[in-house]
Formats: C-alpha cells, sequence, structure tokens
C-alpha cells in the first residue's frame, strides 16, 4: 500500500537572504513528502546508465526517515536565510527566477532549506546514543596528524640530507622542495592534516609515540627511504562536534543499507 504524503504548511521567506527577514501576507505553502513512486523499467535503466539511480535512492529513503522531523519557527527561518545566502539570492525575484531555471514549487525550496536540520534532527534522536561507541571503535582512526616528510630512493642520500637538517645546515622544506620524489615536493614536505591511519602502517606507528618537532633518521618502507619529523598530532576528543559526527556516520550507513535493500532483486520499484 502507498503511504500517504505527509505534509507541514510553512510560510516561504521570500526575501529569503535578507535579515530580518520579510513574509508575505498570504497562505503558508503546503509541504508534502510523498514516497517515490515505481520507476518504470526503461526509466530505471537510464537513470543507472548516467550514475542518478543510487543518489535518487538515497534521497529518496532520506526523505522518507526526516518526513516526520518537527522544526521550531525560528530554525525553519534560519534554515531557509541559510539556503538563500547559498543561492546568492537576495529578493524575491531572485527567488522567483530560481524557480523558473530550476523548475522547482515553492514547497520544493522549503524542503531542500530545511533537509540539512531535519538531517541534524533525526541524527540526534535515533543516532546520538550509539555515538560514544562509534567513537571509542574507531578513535584510532579519527587522530589527525601533520608531519614533515622527505622521500628519496637512495639511501645515503638520504642520510644526508637527514644529517644537514639535524645540524641546521638546511631547512626541512627546502630540501623536500628540492629533492623530494613525491607529492610531498609541491608541498615544501608538509603532509597534513590527514588521518594518522591514512599512512603506511610502520610510519604511523613511528609518528604514534613521536614528539612535535622530532626528526627521524631514515625509515627504509618498500623501495623509498623516509626522511619524517613529527610537527603536530591531534588526538581525537569526544566533544559535541565529534559525537554529531558520529552520530551522522551511524545515519549514513543506514541510508546505504537501505539503498542495499532496495537493489536487491525483486526489491526493486
Amino acid at each position: 500500500m502507498k503511504a500517504d504524503p505527509v505534509a507541514v504548511a510553512h510560510p516561504l521567506d521570500h526575501d529569503i537572504s535578507l535579515d530580518p527577514p520579510v513574509r508575505p501576507s498570504r497562505p503558508p505553502v503546503l509541504l508534502e513528502v510523498e514516497p517515490l513512486p515505481e520507476i518504470p523499467g526503461g526509466l530505471r535503466r537510464q537513470l543507472a546508465r548516467h550514475q542518478l539511480l543510487l543518489p535518487l535512492l538515497r534521497q529518496s529513503v532520506i526523505a522518507t526517515a526526516v518526513a516526520k522531523v518537527t522544526l521550531a519557527e525560528e530554525e525553519r527561518q534560519q534554515a531557509q536565510q541559510a539556503w538563500g545566502a547559498s543561492h546568492g539570492l537576495r529578493s524575491a525575484e531572485d527567488l522567483k527566477n530560481h524557480l523558473q531555471r530550476h523548475e522547482l514549487s515553492e514547497a520544493d525550496v522549503l524542503w531542500q532549506a530545511e533537509l540539512p536540520t531535519r538531517i541534524e534532527r533525526h541524527c540526534q534522536e535515533h543516532f546520538l546514543h550509539r555515538a560514544e561507541q562509534r567513537y571509542l571503535a574507531r578513535k584510532n582512526q579519527l587522530d589527525q596528524v601533520i608531519y614533515s616528510l622527505l622521500r628519496v630512493e637512495d639511501g645515503a642520500l638520504a642520510r644526508e640530507l637527514y644529517l644537514r637538517i639535524a645540524e641546521g645546515e638546511a631547512d626541512f622544506a627546502e630540501l623536500a622542495a628540492t629533492y623530494a620524489k613525491g607529492p610531498e615536493r609541491s608541498t615544501r614536505g608538509v603532509v597534513g592534516p590527514v588521518p594518522l591511519l591514512q599512512a603506511h602502517p610502520s610510519l604511523a606507528e613511528l609518528l604514534r609515540t613521536s614528539r612535535p618537532g622530532q626528526l627521524h633518521p631514515p625509515l627504509r618502507i618498500d623501495r623509498w627511504w623516509l626522511v619524517v619529523r613529527l610537527e603536530t598530532l591531534r588526538s581525537a576528543s569526544f566533544d559535541d562536534e565529534m559525537q554529531k559526527r558520529m552520530a551522522r556516520e551511524l545515519f549514513e550507513e543506514w541510508v546505504d543499507q537501505e539503498v542495499t535493500l532496495q537493489l536487491r532483486p525483486g526489491q526493486g520499484q
């Protein structure tokens, strides 16, 4: 059975990027969230061919999940203001032109404007209680590091460059820009901030046990000789932002699972 659409009445802020908002005195726009209709086989194949099927299914799953989220009037106004600013709309005429150009209704605009806030609220209500557990499981992957790296294929050259840096005869950044054979050459040796575990396991362990500013003798990994200096190690902490991030990750995983179910044989629309 097809589910009934969820309808919510919202007024539309025409002067959507201005503060304070200017609201027309007319009936509110009816915002409906309808289930994705059945997709004919030919259209489904076209969507898949042009890599649009998965994004469409994802957005449909998300829309269904957040349809009943209730936002306060202040949240709606802030969402509309942010949406208007991000699209460069500063007047009712700008908004009208945008609607025509993209074939959108006012209800569509309201949906787009409120969607990020709806998702955030849904994550808080349904996944925040599992955020700390996920954080603890992923903590080692969340640590961020900035380090200086110089890689060459010649071990003797690596030793020479290391000694020149260690004895203060040359600057790490200048030597990296001159001698480095990896992509760090274009950044004068600086790598990061990046997740610590993104590095090779041997390098990651070296960095994890280093002090900021510590320069290491050449380390051999595969065919490369690396001269490395730790600049900053940012250990992840479970603050408010991390809690929201973990909740959002859990939500995204759930969406992926729901989309996978829809893609199973016999489950497609």
